[in-house]
């Protein structure tokens, strides 16, 4: 692999789809806000030179990208020489890849322009080899990150600046550009398909190429022993390949085990492309009111995780950051995380599958309605479904949370209702195996997988009030309101699917200095803590209130970390414990007989 220890995010960042050949494009770009939009008509776009440095792939408003900006600039320019290796440059495409740029991009190489992408959360990739020539070249970004609030948008604040739930926002690149040398008739693209209760997989492989009589070889490797190997013919450009595991080690929070897979495309005798990939071997189901994994029921008790840092908000500082993450979760005693309005980095997956963790993956929301802001969300989370399908970590899909972009849903707007369902049927249609979250919190329509409920009651003598009268018989009646919002909308009701408290706690550790009359929303919404033995001590109680409620099949408490100035994290905006992990995790233990702590895993303090 081509890359740099003294450039940022040096990894390979795509550990799903690996090629041997690559080269990391990260690092000092030249830069330029154009807040008049005149950058067409100076021709920057042919490469002309930019005055700014940026530290790629960190956004400008952040610490890391060496300008530190937080003013909103809706048009940013980004440009870079580069040479090609002499041999990539004979027989293949050359393709350039951006793991995320928020929000619409246009790309020119030495003047030409190659392509366009609209989505701030998901990848994109041109094949630039037509338009390169000898020696050096010039590749031409123009960003457009407008405060839109039809854009899908997550956290980030519309007007710019933190206030109440919101946070900065980040603009332009944000995760790692590379190039990649691939064959012209080459694997486009594999689907993983495991099942644990057959020990087999199944490969979707789709050729970018056209239908021809073609081989392909796939390899199951435990660690580099061979397990099993398939020969598949096809004369489409799409194949099929299903392999059978002997003596199968199923993927779950407590061993989870991957094998490698090794994929490799012939025409004939000719080997004309190869990549490796890896898999769990896991099942996802609903049973009983519960969920179930490999065949028996878990219960989820989840962490909310929204992916910011201080350094460089949305973007990780480094691989490491990401596995960090992933660690303190672990150490905390969670078995999973509902990763909140943000398509994570691959690698925060890739860490999640190697170490463990059950993941929700959440599409950011707009913040108002339109066709528009539909068509918007439906075209972006379709190809999040499909960059994240592989991961064994990934057990739910959830569209869209708390009515974001649809306020219209309390009020049972016929319009909004049915494109909540559409996402679910398209979720579904992508991805028939796992479960689908039409729109956490509340406002359901008649076809959500999971009952996901968002509910900040602070002690567990009110929690147990509202539901021994919400719940009754262990049922949830047809028509039931939380915090003035109808848990199911549009004459749908509860039919038997899990339920799960998915926003619960929230406790803010409240700053000594700050006066009562300066406390904002957050204070008055979420309960509080004035010091850490008391945020412990609130935690276990609102913990025993929740596994009272034998009707759950899990929680999702609020939140990892501290964000800004949303200060109810279980970790400072640094990454500090305000609590041991492992008295929280002895909590989860004694509640939920959850043994997924710091001694289980190795973990340092």
């Amino acid at each position: 692999m081509r890359q740099s220890n003294d450039i940022p995010r040096p990894e390979y960042p795509r550990p799903q789809f690996v090629r041997a050949e690559w080269m990391n494009l990260n690092g000092v770009w030249e830069f330029a806000f154009d807040d008049a939009d005149r950058g067409r008509q100076l021709g920057w776009h042919y490469g002309l030179p930019l005055e700014g440095r940026i530290n790629i792939p960190y956004p400008y408003q952040s610490e890391l990208s060496g300008i530190n900006d937080q003013s909103v600039h809706e048009v940013v320019w980004y440009t870079r020489g580069f040479e090609v290796p002499e041999q990539w440059r004979s027989g293949c495409d050359l393709l350039l890849h951006f793991g995320a740029v928020d929000y619409s991009a246009t790309l020119w190489v030495n003047g030409h322009e190659v392509g366009h992408n609209q989505g701030g959360h998901v990848p994109f990739s041109f094949d630039i080899a037509p338009y390169l020539k000898q020696g050096d070249n010039r590749m031409t970004l123009r960003v457009e990150d407008r405060q839109d609030p039809q854009q899908p948008r997550g956290k980030q604040s519309i007007t710019g600046q933190p206030h109440d739930i919101d946070y900065y926002c980040t603009t332009g690149i944000w995760q790692t550009v590379w190039l990649e040398p691939a064959p012209a008739i080459r694997i486009g693209e594999i689907k993983i398909t495991p099942s644990a209760r057959k020990g087999q997989v199944e490969i979707m492989v789709y050729l970018h190429a056209p239908a021809a009589l073609r081989r392909i070889e796939a390899d199951v490797l435990d660690d580099d022993v061979l397990v099993t190997r398939v020969h598949e013919e096809t004369a489409a450009a799409t194949c099929q390949v299903i392999l059978k595991v002997p003596d199968a080690k199923l993927w779950s929070p407590d061993d989870p085990h991957l094998y490698n897979l090794s994929l490799r495309l012939y025409e004939g005798s000719e080997l004309l492309d190869e990549v490796t990939s890896y898999f769990g071997l896991r099942d996802v189901e609903l049973r009983d009111g519960r969920v179930q994994l490999n065949g028996a029921p878990v219960y989820l008790a989840m962490i909310l995780d929204q992916g910011y840092w201080p350094e460089s908000y949305l973007a990780a500082p480094s691989d490491e950051h990401l596995r960090a993450d992933v660690e303190w979760v672990k150490r905390f005693g969670f078995n999973g995380a509902r990763k909140h309005q943000k398509i994570e980095d691959p690698r925060w997956l890739y860490w999640c599958d190697r170490l463990g963790l059950l993941v929700w993956v959440e599409m950011p929301n707009a913040r108002e309605w339109s066709q528009l802001a539909e068509e918007r969300l439906a075209a972006e989370w379709k190809r999040a479904v499909q960059r994240d399908y592989n991961h064994p970590s990934v057990v739910a899909w959830v569209p869209v949370n708390e009515s974001m972009g649809f306020p219209g849903l309390r009020h049972e707007h016929p319009g909004q209702y049915a494109f909540i369902e559409r996402m679910v049927a398209m979720t579904r249609q992508t991805d028939p195996r796992r479960p689908v979250i039409d729109n956490d919190g509340w406002e359901h329509t008649d076809i959500t997988d999971i009952c996901a409920i968002h509910d900040y009651t602070p002690t567990a003598e009110l929690l147990r009030a509202r539901y021994r009268e919400t719940v009754g018989g262990g049922s949830l009646p047809a028509h039931v309101w939380i915090d003035n919002k109808p848990l199911f909308v549009l004459g749908s009701r509860y039919r038997g699917q899990p339920v799960m408290l998915t926003e619960v706690g929230g406790f803010l550790m409240i700053p000594p200095d700050v006066p009562p009359e300066a406390r904002d929303m957050l204070y008055e919404f979420y309960g509080s803590a004035g010091t850490h033995e008391e945020l412990l001590e609130k935690y276990r109680d609102l913990l025993e209130g929740i596994a009272s409620l034998r009707f759950l099949a899990g929680f999702c408490y609020t939140q990892l970390t501290d964000i800004e100035q949303e200060i109810n994290g279980l970790l400072t905006y640094r990454r500090e414990p305000k609590v041991p992990p492992e008295k929280i995790a002895e909590i989860h233990r004694a509640l939920f007989g959850l043994n997924v702590g710091e001694s289980q895993f190795g973990f340092q303090s």
